[in-house]
């Protein structure tokens, strides 16, 4: 319980993450379709608020899935360490900045939406890689711990080459531009960590 005083947003984001993704998945579908981010309609002054709607519902379970685990392995130790604001303004930052990137690229393709909160997540994985470089991580399905610079060095290269050549669903650019957002995020807020790295 005294985790959960500890990490208010950490415990909140989870909680409502959770329960619109499995409220639309299972009970009301129009839930996801009102919040996915459709970059279209966004760029022509339309659904501006699923900037930040398409962050909190989950195209499946998987999908859900995999970014709550994630959430929990990051999220709640960054916000015990960078502190409650500070972690608040790196996730949305994270969430509102990777849309940016798929605004960018999609507003004129119709067809395109998205959603999930990847992007966020990304921004606060990769700002504890940044405080954390030789901690070592369990990536499924890689079956031995890695380190997290290594892991980061693969996770930018691989988001980088899947979104320009495009072979699935997933949004890499919002990965991507997540990862960016959480190193900029800890370059600006404590530029002495660059000191400490190097």
């Amino acid at each position: 319980m005294n985790d959960v005083f500890a990490t208010p947003a950490a415990a909140v984001l989870f909680a409502v993450t959770l329960g619109l993704s499995l409220l639309g998945l299972y009970r009301m579908p129009r839930l996801i379709d009102r919040c996915v981010m459709r970059p279209y309609l966004i760029a022509r002054g339309k659904t501006l608020e699923t900037v930040v709607t398409s962050g909190f519902v989950h195209a499946d379970l998987g999908h859900l899935l995999f970014n709550m685990v994630t959430f929990y392995f990051f999220a709640f130790p960054m916000e015990r360490f960078l502190g409650t604001p500070a972690f608040i303004a790196l996730y949305f930052l994270g969430l509102v900045l990777s849309s940016a990137c798929s605004l960018g690229k999609a507003r004129n393709n119709p067809r395109y939406a998205t959603l999930g909160a990847s992007g966020a997540i990304s921004a606060v994985l990769f700002a504890y890689i940044l405080y954390f470089p030789f901690s070592t991580l369990l990536i499924f399905p890689i079956p031995v711990p890695i380190p997290a610079f290594l892991f980061a060095i693969g996770y930018v290269a691989y988001s980088w080459w899947a979104g320009k050549n495009r072979r699935d669903n997933i949004n890499h650019d919002a990965h991507l531009c997540g990862a960016v957002t959480g190193i900029a995020f800890v370059v600006i807020t404590d530029p002495g960590i660059l000191g400490r790295l190097f």
